[in-house]
């Protein structure tokens, strides 16, 4: 099974599908804070990934439920078609009001996908290989968020605002088309009902998957406050294209993602990730001390291989903790802790920054803080070995 190919049929297909749902929803990312302060909403800069990542971490446990049981297909689709929908409606809502209304609504696309997705390649994929297989899918969703922003700042640059949401909701169409070719791995599926919606306290939290959710949660704080301030703290260094950082990340990112995977997969996620989290102190350190192009540059490659060594140990360390029967309330657990931690960076660093740029160092540095805590509570509480042998 080591010897085996999963570089083909549907494993491609999801990949390729994902990296378009990420793509969709990221390329707004950097013309949003600029389009809120157009409508006269400044001041609610911070609610623009808040109310986001709120509705994506409230679906969780509806979405992984809903993966264990009607089917990982139909909720992949969800999530992409809930973005196609939005891009639409953006240029009709106009008002501070509707725009963060449909922020919330947005929300819920990131809220299904990832989640059914994370659960589909798991059943594809031998359990020798999750951590290359989920480091190679997360290459690709990375990719998009990587040329979204760019394209997104590119077609806004080109056009105007609204080409940029309708631009949005194209790339979503392209990954529904995608999805309506692939075939269902969940064995026993049952049918629709919203009975299926009513949530029990344990159908939110999958306790087995804990360790991995606290690991995530304090760790993506700073990719919470990095979606806030890196627009106006690219601007402020001279840097004109806005979707800069994201570019640069990305790429080096991609340069050890698909290695990491691999290396989680025979020496151990623990060692990975403790690994991963001390570079992440250093870039969140380093981000906030840029104050030219290349010590920018610098931060954000150093951010890239940070977040391309811990995104595939951690995502096939909560597979490993998890049940084959709620494989889906594992990773909406991981999921709902993903989002905790975005949304709440993004909230401190909307509150705290307050179009002072000055600010922006000390919020880094909080965050390069929380990433500091992780690795202390993988170093003290997580034992070695404890959960699954995969992961000493």
């Amino acid at each position: 099974m080591k010897n085996q190919n999963i570089y083909q049929g549907p494993f491609l297909l999801v990949c390729l599908s994902s990296l378009l749902f990420s793509a969709s929803f990221n390329m707004l990312i950097p013309e949003l804070p600029s389009y809120i302060s157009s409508l006269g909403g400044a001041e609610y800069k911070g609610l623009v990934i808040t109310l986001f990542t709120l509705t994506a971490g409230i679906s969780r446990p509806f979405s992984g439920k809903l993966t264990d049981t009607v089917g990982r297909v139909p909720i992949m689709a969800i999530g992409s078609i809930v973005c196609f929908v939005c891009g639409f409606l953006y240029p009709i809502l106009t008002t501070v009001s509707g725009f963060l209304f449909l922020r919330l609504l947005h929300g819920f696309s990131t809220g299904f996908k990832p989640t059914a997705t994370a659960a589909y390649v798991a059943d594809l994929i031998p359990k020798e290989r999750w951590g290359e297989a989920l480091g190679f899918h997360g290459l690709c969703f990375t990719i998009g968020l990587a040329i979204g922003p760019a394209i997104g700042s590119a077609v806004t640059a080109a056009f105007n605002i609204d080409v940029l949401f309708y631009s949005s909701s194209a790339l979503a169409l392209l990954s529904i088309l995608i999805l309506m070719r692939m075939k269902e791995t969940l064995a026993e599926k049952k049918k629709f009902s919203f009975s299926l919606l009513k949530i029990g306290k344990n159908d939110i939290i999958d306790k087995q998957a804990l360790p991995a959710g606290i690991v995530v949660l304090l760790s993506y704080m700073a990719y919470g406050a990095i979606l806030t301030l890196i627009p106006d703290w690219t601007s402020h260094i001279g840097i004109a294209n806005k979707g800069f950082f994201f570019i640069v990340f990305t790429i080096t990112s991609l340069a050890i993602r698909f290695i990491a995977g691999k290396v989680s997969d025979r020496y151990g996620r623990i060692k990975v990730i403790n690994a991963g989290l001390l570079l992440l102190v250093f870039a969140m350190v380093a981000l906030g001390l840029a104050t030219s192009y290349w010590s920018f540059v610098f931060a954000s490659v150093l951010y890239g291989i940070s977040t391309g060594i811990l995104s595939p140990a951690l995502n096939a360390w909560t597979v490993d903790l998890s049940h084959p029967d709620h494989r889906g309330k594992a990773m909406a657990t991981m999921y709902i802790a993903l989002e905790i931690g975005i949304g709440f960076g993004a909230f401190v660093a909307g509150w705290f920054y307050n179009d002072q740029i000055q600010h922006i160092p000390y919020l880094m540095y909080f965050t390069a803080a929380t990433a500091a805590l992780a690795l202390g509570y993988m170093l003290v509480v997580v034992k070695k070995g404890k959960d699954n042998n995969i992961m000493s």
